[in-house]
C-alpha cells in the first residue's frame, strides 16, 4: 500500500498527544523524580579532527531507484581515509524522510510531481526506500562505525528555502518543503515586519505550537537509528523569533533546547551509553544573543556536548574562538571552528579562486588550531572521493598543515542588499573590516588592520623547503595617479609590485583593470608567528576618478617551494 494511502498527516494543528516538558531549574527524567543538570550530563563525545555535515544530497546523485548500497557510497565517498571523525546527516527539513504516521513525507509538499529530474530522484529515491522497508540510516550508522567515523542525526530547525515567498503567497503556492500546516498557520510564521523578507515564512519559535511540531520532528528523527549523537543546527537559518525581542525572548530557543536534552537523556540511559547534542550557532557571542542563543545557560545547564560556530550565509572566518573557549571552560563542551562551501562575495585574486579558496580554508584552519579550537567543521562540503580531499585530509591537524600554502586575510564583511538570500548575513562577519573607502584625514592616519600569521612551520634547508611571504593589498578604483602609503607593524613598507588579474590572464586584451593588487615580498623573519599591524594611508587620489579607493581585500600569502 502507497504511503500516501496508510498516513495522515498534519493540517491545521500539530498531532495531540504531543507534550513538551517545560522544565526550568531541574530537568525531570521519565519516571518523574528532579535531577541537577551536572548529574543528566552525557559523557563528552571523543574529539572528532573533523565534523563533516551531508544535507541529504547523495539521496539524489543515483538514478531511481536508487539501492542502499548505491546511497552508502555516494555518502562515504568523500569521507573515507580522511580526517573526518564524525558525520553530521541532515535528515531533511520540512518534510520526513522516514516512515511517518503524522509528518509530510519527502514529496507530499509537491504532490510527487516535481519541477526537475533532479527533484524526482531526490525524492522518490528516499520514497522508494521506505516502501522496500529499507532503513538507510541504520545502514549508514553500520557503515560510519566500520571506518570508524561516528554518525549523528542533524536538525535544522528552522530552514527556509522558500526563495522570498511571502506569507499572503503560501496559499496558493506550491513548492518544495511548504507544508499543509505552515500554510494552514501564516500566523506562526515571522513575517517581513520582524525577519528580513526573504526569511518571512520562517517558523516563529515564540509560538508553542511551533516548538512542539519542531519537537515532535526530532524526536521521530531520533527513532530512526543507533545515532551516536544529533545536532540542532540553528543556523540554517538562524531567524527564529521576533529581531527587536529576540533576546528577550531567548528562554523559548532554551526551552526546546533544553526538551531535547531532556529527550536525549532519556535515550542514553535507555541504551546505557553516551548520546551527544551538538549545536551550531553564530559566530560572535554578540550575534548568538541578537538571534538569541542563551549559550551561557546551555552550557551552564549541559544542554550540549559541542558548539560549532558558523556563518549564516558562506564561510564567516571571524570566529571569537578566545570567547567561545572561556565560555566552556572547566566543562566537558568542545568547541569546533565551523567553514561553509566558500567564500561569501566576489573575490577576483591573483591565482585561480579554487587555488586561492583553500589555500584560504587552510589559514583559517590553522588560525583556529593554534587559538585553541578542539576541532573542524564543515558545511556543504558537496564532494566525490576527489574533490575536497586535499583539504579533508589537511585541516584536522596542525602537522599535516605545515608546509601548504596558506592565506591569512583581514575578515571581509560582505552584505547582499538585493536578491536572493538578501538579509541571509546580517549576523555574519559583524566585525570585517574590509571592504572599507580611503579618505583623506585630518591627522593623515588611514585604517588598520590586524592579521594574525599562525603559519608555524620551520624552514628545513635539509628538505629544501623555503618559505615565502607575500602582502597582498587589493584597491578598487585604483590609478597610477593614486599614492598610498603601507605600513607593516609600525614600518613604512617600500615601492609594491601593481599586479591586475585582467593583465595576467592570457586570453585578456588590457594591461590594466578597475582594481589592483599592491604585492609586497616579505622576509619571513619579520612577518613570523603572531598578529601584524597593517595601515594603509591615502596621500594623493586621482581627482578625474570620482569614486573613493576602496580596499578590498588585505592578505598574507605564505608558501613554500623546493
Amino acid at each position: 500500500m502507497e504511503l500516501q494511502n496508510r498516513r495522515s498527516f498534519l493540517a491545521g494543528s500539530v498531532c495531540s498527544g504531543l507534550a513538551v516538558t517545560f522544565a526550568t531549574e531541574h530537568s525531570v527524567t521519565a519516571q518523574g523524580t528532579a535531577e541537577q543538570p551536572q548529574q543528566r550530563r552525557s559523557s563528552a563525545p571523543p574529539p572528532y579532527k573533523i565534523i563533516y555535515n551531508w544535507d541529504g544530497a547523495p539521496h539524489g546523485y543515483s538514478d531511481f531507484p536508487q539501492s542502499v548500497d548505491q546511497f552508502l557510497d555516494k555518502t562515504f565517498a568523500p569521507l573515507k581515509d580522511t580526517q573526518v571523525g564524525a558525520l553530521f546527516w541532515c535528515v531533511g527539513e520540512h518534510e520526513a524522510t522516514w516512515d511517518s504516521d503524522v509528518l509530510p513525507i519527502a514529496g507530499d509538499s509537491r504532490n510527487r510531481v516535481y519541477g526537475s529530474a533532479q527533484a524526482m530522484r531526490h525524492n522518490e529515491n528516499i520514497r522508494a526506500m521506505i516502501e522496500r522497508g529499507d532503513n538507510p540510516f541504520e545502514a549508514m550508522v553500520k557503515r560510519g562505525h566500520e571506518l570508524g567515523i561516528d554518525v549523528y542525526v542533524s536538525i535544522r530547525m528552522n530552514d527556509n528555502h522558500f526563495r522570498g515567498l511571502q506569507i499572503d503567497e503560501m496559499s496558493n503556492t506550491q513548492m518544495e518543503g511548504l507544508t499543509r500546516l505552515r500554510k494552514a498557520h501564516p500566523e506562526w510564521c515571522l513575517g517581513p515586519e520582524q525577519t528580513p523578507a526573504w526569511f518571512a515564512a520562517s517558523w516563529n519559535m515564540a509560538i508553542p505550537e511551533v516548538r512542539e511540531h519542531r519537537f515532535q520532528y526530532i524526536r521521530e528523527a531520533l527513532a530512526q537509528a543507533d545515532w551516536d549523537g544529533v545536532e540542532l543546527d540553528w543556523q540554517r537559518h538562524g531567524f527564529h523569533l521576533p529581531a527587536h525581542d529576540a533576546w528577550r525572548l531567548r528562554y523559548v530557543l532554551t526551552d526546546l533546547q533544553r526538551a531535547v536534552r531532556q529527550h536525549t537523556d532519556g535515550i542514553a540511559r535507555e541504551r546505557n551509553k553516551p548520546f551527544a547534542v551538538a549545536v551550531r550557532v553564530a559566530t560572535t557571542l554578540e550575534s548568538c544573543r541578537h538571534i538569541g542563543y542563551d549559550l551561557e545557560s546551555w552550557v551552564q545547564e549541559g544542554l550540549c556536548d559541542i558548539i560549532t560556530a558558523g556563518g549564516g550565509a558562506g564561510t564567516d572566518p571571524g570566529i571569537e574562538v578566545e570567547n567561545f573557549l572561556k565560555l566552556v571552560e572547566g566543562t566537558p563542551v568542545r568547541f569546533y571552528g565551523g567553514f561553509d562551501g566558500g567564500f561569501w562575495g566576489a573575490h577576483d585574486g591573483l591565482q585561480p579562486r579554487t587555488d586561492w579558496q583553500r589555500a584560504w580554508f587552510r589559514g583559517t584552519a590553522q588560525g583556529y588550531w593554534a587559538r585553541g579550537a578542539h576541532g573542524m567543521y564543515v558545511f556543504n562540503w558537496h564532494a566525490n572521493e576527489r574533490t575536497r580531499r586535499n583539504l579533508l585530509t589537511q585541516i584536522g591537524d596542525p602537522r599535516t598543515l605545515r608546509w601548504t600554502h596558506k592565506v591569512f586575510a583581514a575578515v571581509h564583511r560582505h552584505i547582499r542588499l538585493s536578491g536572493d538570500w538578501t538579509g541571509a548575513d546580517l549576523n555574519d562577519r559583524i566585525h570585517g573590516v574590509t571592504p572599507v573607502p580611503l579618505y583623506r584625514t585630518l591627522t593623515d592616519e588611514g585604517p588598520v588592520f590586524r592579521i594574525g600569521i599562525f603559519d608555524d612551520a620551520p624552514l628545513e634547508a635539509a628538505e629544501r623547503r623555503l618559505k615565502q611571504i607575500d602582502l597582498r593589498i587589493k584597491l578598487d578604483h585604483f590609478s597610477s595617479a593614486d599614492s598610498v602609503q603601507v605600513t607593516l607593524d609600525e614600518k613604512v613598507l617600500g615601492k609594491p609590485d601593481v599586479r591586475n588579474a585582467l593583465a595576467e590572464d592570457p586570453d585578456s586584451p588590457s594591461d590594466v583593470d578597475e582594481s589592483s593588487w599592491l604585492v609586497w615580498p616579505l622576509d619571513p623573519a619579520t612577518a613570523g608567528m603572531g598578529t601584524h599591524r597593517v595601515q594603509v594611508r591615502l596621500l594623493e587620489r586621482n581627482p578625474r576618478i570620482r569614486p573613493p579607493l576602496i580596499v578590498q581585500h588585505v592578505e598574507f600569502h605564505v608558501h613554500y617551494v623546493s
